[in-house]
């Protein structure tokens, strides 16, 4: 790479080598977003060559496969986050780039990328099918698939919009004739009937539950066993609060509880409007999306289980899907403990699938107990993530990404072994008798010998992740060691450090009361103050919380009940059945673990991270506050949803404005307290625990709530009481009874003036990613200020690929746009593809000026995008702020750069080789 020698060069390299040691164990040089694996493991046509994606380091690594173990030939970068890779030929493979939100098309033979496609929002997996032949890209956060021409892959793709929550892996028929898309948050055709509404007067939901309509009526909480509750109310107790009811449909369309008693009036029949809904609502549960790719037709099948994360297709032709199923309609925790989930397998025949069969990939256990011995445990398989079947069908290979083992089955469910590969399993390949297994936390490949099912090989691959991750994750995913039967862990509900989309019962009728005592109660804001009530144990439902950006933000849970992570340890024993708790050490490792969680960059964000104008709510309706209900609303416009949301706006009932409680930039109540004329900071608590607000005045028979954080409400739209069909049986507020967020802004205590105003407000609330948001102040007692928000910059991801020396005036502009928001402190920059036949890099590091891989070049932004040429393309990223001398020019932070390293014979992803 042609440099330009300054004179303040000597000073610069002083500064960036120091800062770049400096950075070698800081947190600001790796943002962990833990996005999973779809497909990310494959071999070339010619079975020479595996392909693997290294997500942590943002690379696609090629490995040669013609001797024993696998040899790495190649690391080549590619967008940020990638989690899939298809071949399409011997020669060119394709990359998805979950965070970048493009693929990145890789020539084989000269180790670039080519080019680089622009998709829709967190894409997830790719695949070719058809004649001719056309890519099929499955985007997950807008429920889409995109179709294009692979032949000209910038050209405008088809968008198929599918009715499914988050479409992910592909999967295609030996023919090519059709596409298999797995919806990895169908939902189990599970929802909830409010019942804890304490607003009155047309507050939302109606208190169903409480309803003379319902099989009960009217008692509230219902009994769970008969007449009685199991197990039995402690002595002495308060009566528990109503709450809301988790209810099933079962194979006849009935709406059941978990005592065998029918809600199907309510949910869908002619008495629905007492709850809300409409006549005829229904949550279809559609699994797996059937795409003819010829014509583009969509047909679905349904029935298989919550959460699809997997499949693949058998050589006889019926589809397989893994995953897991959730039991969240049988309430109170010690019902559950152990026992609250299925790790399964599904079958069905694309022409005919409305009939799917469904076998429990663990079927050694009984679950007539939630603990079983160690040994038993360790047969278990726990969160599959993928699946690979032998040429005559007669053996399939899944990896338990929790339990670090492959699975052995037969066609026909049976267990024939298990193998344990490294840490995190979730691609998996096989070529006549070897199985190969990409091991994610491990960093590794595993070869398998599928003659005698033993592991033989384990080739290690670099891992840029820090410490506090390599050690604390086990803790969230381990399903052996963390759990009774080895089959579940704390990710089995929070999917990824994320969410299951569902609400559970967890509360206990023989559970103690506890106190508020040491709560930061209405942060001392006067008219919050009062009112507070204990926490009882039958607490109803509540939907599962991300993990993102939780440490630091303590009290914890919905209510509020945790005084920190600390609290949560009883879980592993009352609810996933281990034997012990986490040793304080374990524990602070897994608090390590979960402070690195960051939200990814917002999708209705702007490239520079400012709020739209004129944001499209496509899935968001009407309620009919100010007219017909079940209209689409209008475009919204966030900035002045942003406005309504603040003072001097106080749009609850005219007395607090939204961001009094849910504090900005997060959503959070503050960490501090009003003492009569200024906010002052709360002590931490004995663990370093943080005490943002809580609240009396939610509106729920829960009374004592933490105020929630806001920044992935998008993440929960689906469910819609409007329409009579829902892509989700779960929406918002702590028990999911509240069906969309414009329901949610419309009830009696918003001041909102129109439908416009309420589409802004929607918009807001979808564009509320945290950073960017303005802060209240310390002596404004209307705005406390809000904790600190841990999120991504909304251009981070973003690429462009120069192919010639003349960029387009598209990708001058938008290039020059990157360079702007580098040069403003908000994101790094980086360069990398061939010159002269050799792998380069290089970062951004202000005035116009890139620092390159070798210390002693140099090169303006001006002549680095004339230096592109076929074959020598160069790629430019955005990246998280502090992370682009990792990503651009030092990959192992030792200080010495890349290309330097190569110059002299050592190694880029070796520390110790410097």
């Amino acid at each position: 790479m042609p440099c330009v020698r300054e004179v303040r060069l000597s000073l610069l390299l002083c500064v960036v080598l120091v800062a770049g040691a400096a950075r070698a164990q800081s947190p600001s040089t790796f943002v962990n977003w833990e996005h999973p694996h779809v497909h990310p493991l494959e071999l070339t046509p010619d079975g020479t060559r595996l392909l693997a994606v290294n997500t942590a380091d943002n690379r696609l690594m090629v490995f040669s496969v013609t001797g024993g173990a696998p040899v790495l030939t190649a690391s080549i970068p590619v967008g940020l986050d990638p989690v899939s890779v298809r071949a399409r030929s011997n020669t060119e493979a394709w990359v998805v780039n979950h965070v970048s939100d493009s693929v990145s098309i890789v020539d084989l033979t000269t180790l670039n990328v080519r080019a680089t496609l622009p998709t829709d929002d967190e894409p997830a997996d790719v695949i070719f099918a058809g004649s001719p032949q056309r890519a099929f890209i499955s985007c997950s956060q807008v429920n889409r698939v995109l179709v294009l021409d692979p032949t000209n892959p910038l050209a405008t793709p088809t968008r198929l919009a599918l009715q499914g929550e988050e479409p992910r892996a592909l999967a295609t028929n030996a023919a090519g004739t059709h596409v298999y898309v797995a919806f990895f948050e169908s939902g189990n055709r599970s929802t909830v009937l409010g019942g804890g509404n304490a607003m009155g007067g047309g507050g939302f939901p109606p208190n169903v539950v409480s309803s003379g309509l319902g099989p009960y009526g009217g008692v509230n909480p219902p009994p769970n066993a008969g007449n009685a509750f199991n197990p039995p109310r402690r002595s002495g107790t308060p009566a528990p609060p109503p709450v809301a009811l988790i209810v099933k449909k079962n194979a006849s369309g009935q709406w059941m509880d978990d005592n065998s008693r029918d809600w199907t009036s309510v949910v869908s029949g002619s008495n629905a409007s007492a709850s809300g809904r409409r006549p005829g609502w229904d949550l279809p549960d559609r699994d797996v999306a059937i795409i003819n790719a010829s014509t583009l037709a969509v047909t679905y099948a349904s029935g298989a289980m919550n959460l699809n994360m997997a499949l693949a297709v058998h050589p006889g032709g019926h589809v397989v899907v893994v995953g897991t199923d959730a039991v969240n309609e049988v309430r109170f925790e010690p019902n559950l403990k152990g026992r609250f989930l299925r790790v399964l397998a599904a079958a069905f025949d694309p022409t005919n699938p409305s009939v799917v069969s469904r076998f429990d990939l663990n079927p050694h256990l009984t679950y007539t107990t939630g603990t079983v011995p160690l040994a038993t445990r360790r047969l278990a398989l726990g969160d599959p993530r993928g699946l690979a079947w032998n040429t005559d069908g007669s053996r399939v290979y899944i990896t338990g990404m929790g339990s670090n083992n492959v699975a052995v089955m037969d066609d026909a469910g049976g267990r024939i072994t298990q193998v344990t590969v490294g840490e995190g399993p979730t691609g998996v390949v096989l070529s006549g008798t070897r199985l190969y297994v990409l091991n994610k936390f491990a960093a590794s490949i595993s070869l398998v010998d599928t003659t005698s099912n033993t592991e033989v090989a384990r080739v290690p691959f670099f891992d840029p992740s820090p410490g506090a991750i390599k050690v604390g994750r086990r803790h969230l995913y381990d399903t052996h060691t963390g759990s009774g039967l080895g089959h579940v862990s704390c990710a089995s509900c929070h999917i990824d450090g994320r969410l299951d989309r569902l609400a559970w019962d967890l509360g206990d009728p023989a559970g103690e009361m506890k106190a508020v005592t040491g709560q930061n109660l209405g942060m001392g804001i006067p008219g919050l103050t009062s009112n507070f009530q204990p926490w009882h144990a039958m607490k109803g439902p509540m939907t599962t919380q991300t993990l993102q950006d939780l440490i630091g933000k303590e009290p914890l849970h919905w209510r509020g009940d945790r005084a920190g992570i600390e609290e949560f340890n009883g879980a592993f024993t009352s609810l996933q059945g281990d034997d012990t708790q986490l040793t304080v050490i374990e524990m602070q490792q897994f608090e390590d673990f979960l402070a690195t969680l960051t939200f990814p960059p917002n999708p209705f964000r702007n490239l520079d991270n400012s709020l739209p104008t004129s944001l499209p709510l496509p899935g968001h309706f009407t309620t009919g506050r100010f007219g017909a209900a079940g209209q689409p609303l209008p475009n919204g416009n966030a900035v002045n949803g942003l406005r309504i949301y603040r003072p001097p706006r106080l749009l609850d009932s005219g007395v607090f404005a939204c961001s009094t409680c849910h504090t900005l930039p997060t959503g959070l109540g503050a960490d501090v307290r009003w003492n009569g004329s200024q906010f002052l900071p709360v002590n931490a608590g004995p663990n370093g625990e943080r005490h943002t607000g809580l609240v009396s005045v939610d509106g729920f028979t829960n009374v004592t709530m933490k105020i929630s954080q806001l920044r992935n409400l998008y993440e929960k739209v689906g469910m819609e009481f409007t329409q009579t069909s829902n892509l989700a049986g779960f929406g918002f507020s702590h028990d999911g009874s509240v069906d969309s967020i414009a329901r949610f802004i419309t009830e009696p205590v918003f001041t909102l003036q129109s439908d416009q105003e309420v589409a802004d407000m929607v918009a807001f609330m979808l564009a509320f990613s945290g950073s960017d948001l303005p802060k209240g102040t310390t002596t404004t007692v209307a705005e406390p200020p809000g904790p600190d928000s841990k999120d991504t910059h909304a251009a981070v991801g973003r690429q462009v690929t120069l192919t010639t020396a003349s960029p387009t005036p598209a990708q001058t502009s938008t290039l020059a746009s990157f360079q702007a928001l580098a040069d403003s402190g908000k994101v790094g920059l980086v360069a990398k593809g061939n010159q002269g036949g050799i792998a380069r890099g290089a970062t951004y590091v202000g005035g116009g000026l890139f620092q390159a891989d070798r210390a002693a070049e140099t090169v303006t932004a001006a002549q680095l995008q004339t230096m592109a040429l076929p074959g020598n393309e160069l790629t430019f990223t955005v990246v998280p702020k502090g992370s682009e001398v990792r990503i651009g020019i030092d990959r192992d932070l030792d200080g010495v750069f890349d290309r330097d390293e190569l110059d002299r014979g050592t190694r880029p992803d070796d520390p110790l080789s410097r």
